[in-house]
């Protein structure tokens, strides 16, 4: 099954969640976008959602410094790679921003090219095969709690207690980045078949698909779920910019040992953009030390740059995963079997 076909089902409900998105965060940049967009003073970026915060600060700053208004359009990791798929006959977006594995799907698919930024200080790890693509802010998978689960979940094997039934919700694998994370990372700990097993038996406490973690933070901070999949940037953020209450933790195995795995937000422009000039100008911006200075205390995310110093005062990536082994994946080996990974997936849990 190909990632394309997964939220086929639902593509009129993603293009108008899209749409909305798109005018909520223009409207939050304090009049940084706009609709129109042919007069080659503007730009359109497909993104993942987690960065809106930095976004609306940076791309005003841009746009002071280029005439470049930026418009945006935030959904989930994996609907804004279809969505651009599905307009490659009239293009729309000049940048996309999405998680791993999906922008290695979109450049397998055609829909990335060269982006020609300026890359240099940016860790070579960071940057694509034929630089089609580019980290501009690393990220880590984790876990949300609400403070009213007592005794607090902290090993994966405490997430299949019946006290949680109906109250445990993670993003959907194959749809949606972090949810994607949740099922790489389980099959690292324990095997494939290990991983299969262990969420089936959890499928019993799962309230159900979600092709956004985003919207599972509101859910964990008022109480109708106890807990939930995310990553470190917008759940730090979430915390800092919404006042959430819940707490970041990452599931124990039985030796006590905890592992995340690394999820940068990756950025690439798209094939047949109507403006990739100026994404290159925009993609080359977000890189810059200047702007990596503030992914650490404004995204709290971690630089890409080998010259930027992450902080270390709380709240900071650095402090909330420290004691946590960091995997980072073979995305390429990664994408090579996820179409039967994700089929595996559904077949075991029902879904």
């Amino acid at each position: 099954m190909r990632l394309s076909r997964l939220t086929r089902s639902s593509t009129r409900a993603i293009a108008l969640a899209a749409t909305v998105a798109a005018v909520t965060l223009t409207a939050a940049c304090g009049g940084t976008g706009s609709s129109d967009t042919s007069d080659g003073n503007s730009l359109t970026v497909y993104t993942a959602d987690g960065l809106g915060s930095w976004y609306k600060t940076e791309f005003a700053k841009f746009k002071d410094q280029t005439g470049i208004a930026v418009n945006v359009v935030e959904a989930g990791s994996g609907e804004v790679v279809s969505r651009v798929q599905k307009e490659q006959s009239n293009p729309q977006a000049d940048l996309l921003v999405t998680l791993p594995p999906f922008i290695q799907k979109a450049d397998a698919d055609g829909l990335l090219v060269a982006n020609g930024a300026e890359t240099s200080g940016v860790d070579p790890s960071a940057i694509g095969p034929g630089g089609n693509y580019v980290a501009i802010v690393d990220n880590y998978l984790s876990f949300i709690r609400n403070p009213s689960a007592q005794p607090a979940p902290a090993s994966w094997n405490d997430l299949l207690d019946s006290r949680f039934k109906g109250k445990i919700q993670y993003s959907t694998p194959g749809q949606a980045g972090d949810g994607t994370a949740v099922l790489l990372l389980l099959q690292h700990l324990m095997g494939k078949q290990g991983a299969l097993d262990y969420l089936a038996k959890l499928q019993s406490n799962n309230v159900g698909p979600s092709s956004s973690t985003g919207k599972l933070q509101p859910k964990v901070s008022n109480g109708e779920l106890l807990v939930a999949n995310g990553d470190v940037q917008m759940n730090l953020a979430s915390i800092r910019d919404d006042g959430s209450k819940f707490d970041l933790f990452f599931p124990a195995m039985p030796d006590g040992s905890r592992t995340t795995v690394s999820l940068p937000y990756f950025a690439g422009i798209t094939k047949g953009a109507p403006h990739a000039d100026q994404a290159k100008k925009l993609l080359t911006f977000l890189l810059s030390k200047d702007v990596q200075n503030t992914v650490g205390p404004d995204a709290l995310g971690v630089s890409v740059r080998t010259d930027v110093t992450a902080p270390t005062t709380s709240p900071s990536p650095a402090a909330t995963i420290a004691g946590v082994t960091i995997w980072r994946p073979d995305w390429k080996s990664v994408l090579g079997s996820l179409d039967s990974d994700v089929a595996a997936y559904q077949k075991a849990t029902g879904s």
